[in-house]
């Protein structure tokens, strides 16, 4: 599951409107209510906390205007855009894209303008940091994406469930228990044996951010199916339906209404939190536990990123140049900073890491811990940007998680391994 989910969700809980995205490439014709007024149309998905800004580029810039088309969902959204980039029509002159689909947008490069050519000169890749530059860039050399936000990997966990199972839960404690995967699964086996309850939420949560860790994702450098080759990805599954088998899993479905409700039941003690995810446990949680979940920058290998975004100009556009200005305007650290303030998507420039307002930024839920200063810690542990190649997306949401959840319900780990490689196959040829 990828920040797609996570944008479904975050836009359910601003009650954000889903309106239908409409065609629009073609209405990128000078036109508007003043002489030689350019409208430029922008399309995203819940929520980039872009309608302000647009205003305010509209204030900056008297000769444009905008328009902006948003939808609710990440899904329809992404299918909507490649349907309309197969149809070379219909696409608007800025378009959002999300990590998890960005693999199938990456292998045509031809479709979009290359940003290092038409955007403003002054946007270097070092405004970005470099595993986000990366992954928005074609093998082809093409800057196909300006990063929008991030999602930084951090641990959350209950500290009074710890209390209760006996386990220490002192900041310094828990960094050592969250160092590596194989002390992680140790303090799982640890706590469940103590209490009969559940490490974490779903084996097929914690198996997507140890598959975010390894160089290549399901699917190689030369677009060949890594399933069965990678033997990583073999010895993350083996790891984790171990712990699934141990009783470390809370067997619930990511974003369904009953991990919803295990926040508030205490139903597992541990979460991978990327940094969009405090304000999901907040809201799930609820008031009354307040101050019992704790956040820590540690997190096992080293961290992680898990979820993001990135602005392209398709080639659609009629105004690849004056696009190319507003997504980089967009993309920009103080208008990131802007973003983060509103909807706590969390900035990829490097400046906007280092700014104090960032930096300086509380969340008494978890104790007036400093995310800001936290997540941007864990956001530079990020080396570089995993190799996803097309399908590799699909391969997580309809191949390994059912398998892992097949697992949970009872096959044995030799049997769901069996099932998520046979349904990768049908997906990667």
């Amino acid at each position: 599951m990828r920040s797609n989910q996570r944008r479904v969700f975050a836009g359910a809980i601003a009650l954000a409107a889903a309106v239908g995205l409409t065609a629009c490439g073609d209405s990128g014709a000078d036109s508007g209510s003043g002489s030689g007024q350019i409208e430029l149309s922008i399309g995203t998905f819940t929520e980039f906390g872009y309608e302000d800004l647009l205003k305010e580029y509209e204030d900056l810039h008297p000769n444009i205007k905008i328009v902006h088309h948003k939808t609710g969902q990440g899904g329809p959204y992404h299918q909507q855009l490649l349907t309309k980039l197969a149809a070379n029509s219909g696409l608007e002159d800025v378009v959002a894209i999300e990590e998890g689909h960005l693999p199938d947008v990456l292998d045509k490069p031809h479709l979009f303008n290359n940003l290092a050519e038409i955007g403003p000169k002054d946007v270097k890749p070092e405004r970005w940091l470099d595993w986000k530059y990366q992954a928005g860039t074609a093998k082809d050399g093409t800057w196909v994406g300006y990063g929008t936000d991030i999602g930084p990997l951090a641990m959350c966990y209950r500290k009074d469930l710890l209390d209760a199972a006996k386990m220490p839960s002192d900041e310094a404690s828990v960094k050592a228990m969250f160092e590596s995967w194989d002390s992680y699964f140790a303090a799982g086996d640890q706590y469940a044996k103590a209490t009969g309850k559940a490490w974490f939420d779903s084996a097929s949560q914690i198996f997507n951010a140890m598959q975010n860790q390894l160089d290549e994702g399901y699917v190689t450098k030369d677009n060949k199916l890594a399933i069965e080759s990678n033997q990583d990805i073999k010895d993350n599954w083996d790891q984790v339906t171990a712990a699934a088998k141990g009783g470390q899993t809370a067997k619930l479905v990511a974003f369904s209404p009953e991990w919803n409700a295990g926040f508030k039941q205490g139903a597992f003690a541990t979460k991978t939190c990327p940094s969009w995810m405090l304000g999901v446990v907040k809201e799930q949680a609820g008031p009354e536990n307040a101050g019992k979940w704790a956040v820590t920058d540690a997190f096992p290998n080293g961290g992680g990123n898990w979820g993001g975004s990135f602005l392209a100009v398709p080639k659609q556009s009629q105004h690849p140049k004056e696009a190319a200005e507003l997504a980089a305007w967009l993309t920009a650290p103080e208008q990131q900073v802007k973003a983060f303030e509103k909807t706590g998507n969390f900035p990829s420039q490097v400046e906007a890491l280092d700014s104090p307002e960032l930096l300086g930024s509380t969340n008494d839920y978890f104790g007036d811990v400093k995310v800001g200063q936290l997540f941007a810690t864990m956001a530079k542990k990020v080396g570089k940007a995993q190799y996803k190649g097309p399908g590799d997306g699909k391969i997580q949401e309809n191949a390994t998680s059912p398998a892992l959840q097949a697992v949970e319900a009872g096959k044995s780990p030799e049997e769901g391994w069996q099932q998520a490689v046979d349904a990768a196959k049908k997906i990667v040829k």
